[in-house]
């Protein structure tokens, strides 16, 4: 799959914060919605670990 096929099918929203807030993930839902995406991905990359900082979402 190139990166053009994927970005059309996953959602995603980039951060650099020390946490994530309650905001973050109905932001990311209401941006799914809106483009008709499936499955979204929320990604803080304030992490030690880049896998301790993503949340997927799927509708």
């Amino acid at each position: 799959m190139e990166f053009d096929e994927l970005s059309h099918r996953v959602s995603g929203e980039l951060k650099s914060v020390r946490e994530l807030k309650g905001i973050h993930e109905p932001q990311l839902l209401t941006y799914m919605k809106l483009a008709s995406m499936k499955i979204g991905l929320l990604i803080n990359f304030n992490n030690t670990k880049l896998k301790d900082g993503v949340k997927r979402f799927v509708l």
